[in-house]
């Protein structure tokens, strides 16, 4: 009888953590949408209570947490302009941002069109508290070799934190890298998209 109320208890408190998982929420920003630094720092600021270093190992798939895409602002507060930034859902607050940074093909050499995000994101991270880290992760899609992918993911997220400290004075014991690879794609999206080509940040 213990075993089985230890079995139950397990069981409910594995669908909780389940449940939380689902939960997150990322803004998804698209190419040429307007960052908001305030919003950057809104959603950075937020803490996690893993704390992960610089080349930190990828979560196997069974333990990757689910991702919900906030791609556009609620009805109610959306602009006119048509890039203007997303934002999450007042109930739902996101924990984590995410840019389509654009690079070279088969390469971590960031491309010009994707620097002016980066430079908001950096206005972002300077209004957070000078202790205050940043988690840069680095995805990609499911086009090509796993292991490949994943090494490609780690030298992008490391090309976004030396891009962000030599060209927007952020410290670079600020900003923690992490490479998923093709592991954790957009909820909802084929493995194989573009939107899977993406840098996210979120507190750390």
């Amino acid at each position: 009888m213990i075993r089985y109320f230890s079995t139950l208890a397990l069981a409910v408190a594995a669908t909780f953590v389940a449940c939380q998982a689902r939960a997150e929420k990322v803004v998804v920003y698209q190419e040429g949408q307007l960052v908001n630094p305030q919003d950057v720092a809104d959603v950075l600021g937020k803490t996690r209570s893993i704390h992960l270093l610089d080349e930190a190992p990828a979560v196997p798939a069974a333990a990757v947490t689910t991702v919900a895409a906030v791609s556009q602002p609620p009805a109610a507060r959306r602009p006119a302009t048509p890039a203007a930034a997303p934002r999450a859902e007042p109930n739902a607050p996101a924990s984590a941002l995410s840019l389509p940074v654009r690079f070279a093909f088969d390469s971590a050499d960031i491309l010009p069109d994707a620097r002016s995000q980066l430079d908001a994101l950096a206005k972002g991270i300077k209004l957070l508290p000078a202790d205050r880290a940043v988690l840069v992760e680095g995805h990609t899609d499911a086009v090509g070799d796993e292991a490949y992918n994943l090494e490609l993911s780690r030298a992008r997220a490391r090309a976004v934190r030396d891009y962000l400290v030599q060209h927007n004075g952020i410290e670079a014991s600020r900003l923690k890298t992490v490479g998923y690879g093709e592991g954790r794609p957009v909820e909802g999206a084929d493995p194989y998209a573009a939107v899977n080509r993406r840098v996210q940040f979120r507190g750390a």
